[in-house]
């Protein structure tokens, strides 16, 4: 009745019900303070979407399992329900939109939740919004509080696949890259990667281990595939993706595309590029561009004068140079620092002025373990490794 209903906010440590549709929200401090042991159950969602912190810091790590954690050690373990309510509301209901009622459903099934079936069922009817969806996604919350297992199962690999052994996960990484780089450029760069990426597995077969050459075939290919004008081009011309926007999206559309091409954009005080909105008549020139890849880092490629395009090819020498310094003397005592060398690129994320922080960024880390590689390699147990060997 509305006499039950005395406030619209819940007090501190007063909630008997937390349905928390994102982990990382859910473990708030407004929230956690209306959270006790012994009163309070939680219905979470596992799935924890990216925070404002990913787009300013590259290296951002997603709290999601430690919010987890911090909640259930507030009210116990056994007052938390969890799973991934986005993923089966993505591939039961085709959109992550339906987590919500699935996981009022899941929180119903639980008893968690004092009301009749009739009368949800009867207020999603009122609601009037996408009624048999919502209705249906409530039943599945309520079949994953039931029989968790039986709902993931709908949507597992239908069979185990073995795993692959080292060898073959070099393959399969370098055959994925081969064919991308061959539709970016053509097939004499992609065997440029490969063959290079080959060298490196030589050298380090001798050891037994393939973690050097597993960095290189990922790293080499993000230097080798930067995202030029070209490559924007081919990437928004691309039959699959313009097949995928047109399945998203009904009726009377139009594409904007947010740019900031070097020649013609204007910096800020900074100095720093400012993207400005192209109308749909830009499809147009972007076919037109992708034709043109053959341009790229020829003496007709106007676009690779920038000070950047020429940042980003000389990184791919820079790289390739370090790897077959490392390559000389690679050995067991060395090889942990070969690793982490060849790994660098995966700081270098970002474009404009981004790429270029994080350029120098790069750069700095890198020379230090260049320098830490040579003086392992000066060391009295180095000598004695290289004697051995010999």
């Amino acid at each position: 009745t509305q006499t039950d209903i005395s406030t619209t906010r819940v007090g501190t440590a007063s909630a008997d019900l937390i349905i928390g549709c994102d982990p990382i929200v859910a473990a708030n401090k407004e929230t956690m303070a209306r959270m006790v042991s012994g009163r309070t159950q939680v219905a979470l969602n596992a799935h924890s979407a990216p925070t404002a912190s990913f787009v300013h810091n590259g290296a951002w790590q997603n709290p999601g399992s430690a919010c987890q954690a911090e909640i259930a050690k507030v009210v116990g373990q056994e007052s938390v329900g969890i799973f991934n309510a986005d993923l089966a509301a993505t591939k039961l209901m085709g959109d992550s939109i339906y987590t919500n009622p699935m996981l009022l459903g899941y929180a119903w099934q639980k008893g968690w939740i004092p009301l009749s079936l009739e009368s949800l069922t009867r207020a999603i009817e009122l609601n009037a919004v996408a009624i048999d969806n919502n209705k249906t996604a409530f039943a599945w919350g309520r079949r994953a509080a039931h029989d968790l297992p039986s709902v993931e199962k709908l949507f597992a690999p239908a069979q185990v696949i073995a795993m692959p052994t080292a060898r073959d996960s070099v393959d399969a990484l370098v055959a994925k890259r081969v064919e991308f780089l061959t539709a970016y450029q053509n097939a004499d760069y992609a065997k440029t990667y490969e063959a290079f990426v080959r060298k490196v597995e030589r050298a380090e077969s001798a050891l037994g281990k393939t973690l050097v050459t597993q960095n290189v075939a990922r790293y080499l290919f993000k230097l080798m595939a930067y995202k030029d004008e070209y490559e924007v081009a081919r990437l928004h011309t691309d039959t699959a993706f313009l097949n995928k926007v047109n399945a998203m999206f009904e009726g009377d559309f139009r594409i904007n595309y947010n740019l900031a091409p070097p020649m013609i954009s204007k910096k800020n005080e900074k100095g720093e590029l400012q993207k400005r909105q192209f109308g749909p008549w830009m499809l147009t020139g972007f076919k037109v561009l992708a034709k043109l890849k053959g341009l790229r880092g020829t003496a007709w490629d106007v676009f690779g004068k920038t000070d950047e395009r020429k940042m980003e090819r000389a990184l791919i020498g820079e790289y390739t140079a370090s790897i077959e310094t490392l390559l000389k003397t690679l050995n067991a005592d060395n090889h942990a620092t070969a690793v982490e060398v060849a790994r660098i690129p995966e700081l270098i994320k970002g474009y404009g002025h981004v790429k270029e922080r994080n350029v120098k960024t790069a750069r700095l880390q890198w020379a230090g373990l260049m320098k830490d590689y040579a003086g392992i390699n000066q060391s009295p147990r180095a000598e004695t490794s290289h004697r051995a060997a010999a």
